[in-house]
């Protein structure tokens, strides 16, 4: 499945996400969603992205711990599915976008939680976003200035 198409599944997954445990499943969706798109672009994607798709690929890894934790994920992790990344700078936005919305989730279930262990899970979660978010936002600058220097849009990246 194409990286936009499996960030759409995340999205609208976490937007129906009620429970507290489903918010934070859906956050380690992301991340390693995050890793998946980062080591695709390291391998397929463009020169000019390759070293920071690496750093993607290992900030995304360190999302929430082992992704096959009982219960974690139940359907599995949707990351699997990556066939590739057809428009990088495409995907790439649509997954800051997810990382953003994630972030704002994992807000709001700290904040409503009582329990101790649950809140420093979630700082955890939303640290580890705001890391992948960051490495995606360089992604993105990169490519709009090569393509405000006359460069054309990357195309087909897997």
């Amino acid at each position: 499945m194409d990286a936009e198409r499996l960030i759409g599944v995340s999205r609208h997954a976490l937007a129906g996400s009620a429970e507290a445990l489903d918010v934070i499943a859906e956050a380690c969706q992301a991340q390693a969603l995050a890793q998946a798109i980062g080591n695709q672009l390291a391998l397929r994607g463009p020169q000019e992205l390759r070293a920071e798709a690496r750093e993607l690929g290992e900030a995304g890894g360190r999302g929430c711990g082992p992704p096959d934790q009982p219960g974690l994920c139940p359907g599995g992790i949707r990351a699997g599915q990556l066939s590739g990344v057809r428009d990088p700078g495409g995907a790439l936005t649509r997954l800051g976008e997810l990382l953003g919305e994630v972030g704002i989730a994992l807000v709001a279930v700290a904040c409503a939680t009582d329990e101790e262990g649950l809140y420093w899970q979630c700082i955890e979660a939303i640290d580890a976003a705001d890391e992948s978010s960051d490495r995606v936002g360089g992604m993105l600058r990169r490519l709009s200035a090569r393509e405000r220097e006359g460069g054309r849009r990357f195309e087909g990246a897997g």
